[in-house]
């Protein structure tokens, strides 16, 4: 089955830094991943694996570890959830696309307090799905409010967030 594992943290330099997608692919081969294959240097992979969502985590998670020396979070998904991520998506064309983001959690979105979200966010719009939570956050805002850490504060989980084009991309590769 094709899993997208999206990681979170990653950093052009530093400790969290991964030097070179293509090293990355070749060890992610190396340990029997198969079709492995990466988009843009921001930590987005896309490897076809029988091994269930935790297993391909931890693995993939100590690979990282003790090959590159980042300790990164990440959030895995299959690439049927990502067709209804895209296919779901609230915001309609008055919107402008490149601003639409996703917010992604490991478990299910529903399953988070969302009652914890405020109804307002000035010029920013969050609206839950059934696969992530929607985010727009137009170039007006001064200082986004809508931020990862703001969020993974809130609920207390590990999340990360893509542009939507950036995940119907993925879906392309």
């Amino acid at each position: 089955m094709e899993h997208i594992i999206l990681l979170r943290g990653v950093t052009p330099n530093g400790k969290n830094a991964i030097p070179k997608m293509s090293y990355l692919v070749n060890i992610l081969t190396e340990a029997g991943f198969q079709h492995v294959r990466t988009y843009i240097q921001s930590g987005n992979i896309i490897l076809e694996s029988d091994l269930d969502l935790e297993e391909i985590r931890e693995c993939v998670h100590t690979l990282i570890k003790e090959k590159i020396g980042a300790d990164l979070k990440m959030v895995i998904k299959n690439k049927s959830d990502f067709t209804k991520i895209v296919q779901e998506n609230p915001f309609g064309e008055h919107y402008l696309y490149d601003r639409i983001h996703v917010m992604l959690y490991q478990g299910f979105i529903q399953s988070l307090p969302l009652e914890k979200l405020k109804a307002d966010y000035d010029e920013e719009e969050i609206c839950i799905g059934d696969h992530c939570l929607y985010l727009y956050l137009p170039r007006t805002a001064k200082q986004k409010k809508l931020n990862t850490n703001y969020l993974e504060k809130l609920f207390g989980v590990d999340l990360t967030m893509r542009k939507l084009n950036v995940v119907e991309k993925l879906l392309a590769k």
